[in-house]
């Protein structure tokens, strides 16, 4: 009884070489498929079969049996007798027969160690010969320049020390072609060849002819009558080769991305009116000098549609219909847009779950009518199966401690899945800034529980650097030359807290600070901090100069998962000098040495989607401190801010900007100089630092003003850079005022006539341009090119601004 399978490779001798002082040799081979040869030919194939062939046959005999009591191993060098018996389906005393003896010898090759496996059965001792498989000692690549050897090693799935063989050959053969097809490399071969080594180990080389790269020649549409071909050329991914693009990656013939493009077009269609639009064909043909492709797309418009009826369908009485319609901003007859549906099933979804109903299923029915072009709307809501959380698994964290973690997360163990609210744990867990972006650096995915109704989550984070020792230089149109020296930890020890101090200086300004935060004060969801800083400020365009020494203590509470209250405490020394001893009159400049004792808060809602890059949503800040607590210095202090976010693609974000500001002094006070808001530079485009607002035009000094309020419209431009160049380019618009300073400073003290020289008006500024921000080697650099639009004559404007800081 024998049985035999031999996984045998059909090559051919491709070369010789030496391999060393042993006198063994290595052999190369290449690796390729050879049909087997055919059946020896038998008398039937020869001619007619003897007239007695049938009864000369033999009749069918019974299956064979035998009792295994003993079962010997031969021919293994590296894996021991007793690991082969194991894998066998039966063992010492088992009856076996033809069947078996097969299923055996399958099982054998089926753990790819063996590429020869033959078991003859000796009477009843079984006899078990193997050709293990070889061990690969090296795998190298030959002939690639467009791709780098550590790209290649990442893709292949072969590694040194594994076992060879030749299905795995094929499978990493096919992972490279497809690696060179997507990078555009449609004509790219790989050729596999082994070396054979001593001691059954082989060298295995992917040979590749990387080919011609094929650009795309043109990008054509066919049937568009709604929207002009540069349009839709701006919809698809695939781009037009240009000899000058040198860091462009979708100029080439990509099919998958034609795919992709097929989509984009059905969605730019779909959103935009179009419900029975299709792609009829696409297609790449080569052009005749075989170096590009010229791709096409023919489109079916159809008609534009609106949306119908809009119906919502639901089996629980206590979810009312027209309560759920109210959640949605669908309206019959607005245009159709599909994009829309889905956002109607996340309103849907929340506006369920709000009301205590987390676990429902809803899915719309579109039903179009083409004699009125609209299409009706069904909202089907069933209350689906109840599942809960058995276990939250954090992985990929190898610094950031696991509370840390969990303590963003707006679920735990036991609560009721909700998915809201875990794509909301991602953007807070993801806000810390210790992982990378919500999208890459932070997945929160189910995994399956032993419990029945439950589910486990799998938390998998990919951490970033947090701290930076900084060395910076710069330079900027207003602070001239800038040195800064910082160090700071974002997650001191894994906990979270923040640890940072800096020395800045420049020829304005010089800052010297330390501060320290505690995100979880006492095991609560409190922060706590503190900040110790030094600073001081000598601005040619105002005219005064100042010291200041201080401290401030701060806590935070979280209200709830949008919105934080954060009191504080601040404890200030300043000393004030003119640069005319005149201006100095001790009421309404304060000069010398004065200290402030200020209570305040900080109020903060947030509803972006993304608090590192957000596309949609908005946040508001109102900011009260309270002067008067002790010290010298009485006033009100009150700021509001506000930003609105809506993302049309990538990179083109709108940002509406408001913010304003009011100090009030009380009980008689001025308010110092110091203490008056001056605008301008990086808060006001388009004017110089302090060249807004109520001046001495005597002088041409500065004076600040106690009111300001500065709207801002900024739309950011797609540059179809990669990201790691870390250019952002943006449109801009700036309006806003500033002035109301006090009465007295507009009046003589000693003979009480009204000041000509001190300009004081609320009158409108605007400021229009580009600006462009680019994350250098050296630090964040920003270039802004502006025209302003109305100002008044005595405002300094300046019609491009550069500055360059360090990240801290």
């Amino acid at each position: 009884m024998t049985r035999s399978r031999s996984l045998s490779f059909s090559v051919s001798l491709f070369a010789i070489v030496a391999a060393g002082a042993s006198g063994a040799e290595a052999r190369t081979w290449i690796l390729q498929d050879v049909p087997p040869p055919p059946p020896a030919p038998d008398a039937a194939a020869q001619g007619q079969a003897p007239a007695d062939a049938q009864a000369q046959a033999p009749a069918p005999q019974a299956p064979q049996t035998a009792v295994v009591t003993h079962i010997t191993v031969s021919g293994n060098e590296r894996i021991d007798n007793q690991t082969i018996i194991s894998y066998l389906p039966f063992q010492t005393g088992a009856t076996v027969d033809d069947q078996m003896i097969d299923l055996a010898v399958k099982t054998l090759y089926r753990t790819d160690l063996f590429s020869d496996v033959q078991i003859v059965m000796n009477g009843n001792e079984m006899v078990i010969t193997v050709v293990e498989s070889p061990i690969i000692n090296q795998v190298v690549f030959e002939g690639n320049h467009a791709q780098t050897k550590d790209k290649l090693r990442d893709e292949v799935q072969i590694r040194p020390r594994g076992v060879f063989t030749k299905a795995k050959v094929q499978e990493d053969v096919q992972r490279i072609i497809e690696l060179y097809r997507k990078s555009g490399r449609i004509a790219a071969t790989v050729t596999p060849k082994i070396v054979e080594l001593p001691q059954k180990r082989v060298d295995l080389i992917f040979e590749i002819n990387e080919g011609p790269k094929t650009g795309v020649s043109s990008v054509n549409f066919i049937g568009n009558k709604a929207f002009a071909d540069s349009e839709l050329a701006s919809t698809v991914v695939t781009r037009k080769s240009y000899w000058w693009k040198f860091f462009a990656s979708q100029d080439n013939y990509d099919p998958d991305r034609m795919d992709y493009d097929r989509e984009q077009l059905r969605k730019f269609y779909t959103n935009r009116g179009y419900y029975d639009f299709r792609v009829i064909s696409a297609v790449a043909e080569l052009t005749p000098d075989r170096k590009n492709f010229a791709i096409s797309y023919t489109l079916d418009e159809g008609q534009k549609y609106n949306f119908g009826r809009i119906t919502i369908k639901t089996d629980n009485d206590k979810l009312k219909s027209e309560d759920l319609l109210r959640a949605i901003s669908i309206k019959p007859g607005q245009l159709y847009e599909s994009d829309r549906v889905q956002k109607a099933v996340d309103d849907l979804t929340f506006a369920a779950g709000a009301n205590g109903f987390a676990f429902v299923d809803i899915r719309p029915d579109e039903e179009p009518d083409p004699n009125n072009h609209k299409v009706d709307l069904v909202f089907n809501v069933h209350e689906g199966a109840r599942v809960y959380i058995d276990k939250i698994n954090i992985v990929g964290n190898t610094q950031t401690l696991d509370r840390v973690i969990r303590r963003q997360m707006l679920v735990s163990e036991g609560d009721a899945y909700n998915k809201a609210l875990l794509e909301r744990s991602k953007i807070y867990i993801a806000g810390l800034g210790f992982f990378k972006n919500a999208e890459d650096g932070v997945k929160i995915t189910e995994k399956p529980s032993t419990s029945p109704g439950k589910t486990n989550l799998e938390v998998a984070v990919q951490e970033q650097p947090t701290g930076e020792l900084s060395f910076g230089a710069g330079f900027s149109s207003i602070q001239k030359f800038i040195l800064d020296i910082g160090i700071s930890q974002s997650n001191f020890r894994g906990t979270g807290q923040d640890v940072r101090a800096r020395i800045q200086t420049g020829s304005i300004q010089k800052d010297i600070d330390f501060s320290f935060t505690e995100p979880h004060f006492m095991n609560r969801d409190v922060s706590a901090g503190f900040d110790l800083f030094e600073s001081s400020y000598n601005y040619s365009g105002v005219d005064y100069s100042s010291d200041s020494t201080g401290i401030g203590l701060r806590l935070g509470y979280n209200l709830n998962g949008w919105a934080v209250f954060r009191p504080r405490y601040n404890l200030r020394r300043d000393k004030i000098s003119y640069t005319s001893a005149s201006a100095c009159d001790g009421l309404l400049y304060n000069c010398g040495t004065g200290i402030t004792s200020s209570v305040g808060y900080t109020l903060q809602f947030d509803l972006r989607n993304d608090f590192i890059n957000p596309t949609r949503g908005w946040n508001a800040i109102l900011r009260q401190d309270f002067a008067g607590l002790g010290g010298d210095v009485k006033y009100v202090r009150s700021e509001l801010e506000g930003n609105w976010f809506h993302g049309f693609k990538k990179d083109m974000v709108l940002r509406l900007t408001g913010d304003a500001g009011s100090i009030i002094p009380w009980n008689g006070d001025a308010v110092r100089i110091n203490d008056r808001y001056f605008k301008g530079g990086d808060t006001m485009r388009g004017f110089q630092y302090a060249g807004i607002g109520p001046r001495d035009t005597s002088t041409g000094y500065a004076l600040g003003g106690q009111t300001y309020a500065i709207g801002t419209v900024e739309l950011g431009i797609p540059n179809h850079l990669p990201d790691q160049y870390g250019l952002k380019t943006a449109l801009f618009m700036d309006v806003g005022t500033l002035g109301g300073i006090d009465k007295r400073l507009k009046i003589n003290t000693s003979t009480g006539v009204k000041l000509d020289n001190i300009v004081d008006d609320l009158s409108l500024r605007a400021s229009a341009g580009i600006t462009i921000r680019w994350k250098s080697p050296m630090g964040p650099i920003q270039f802004d090119l502006s025209q302003v639009l109305a100002k008044s004559k005595y405002d300094k404007v300046e019609t491009f601004r550069f500055s360059q800081s360090t990240q801290f």
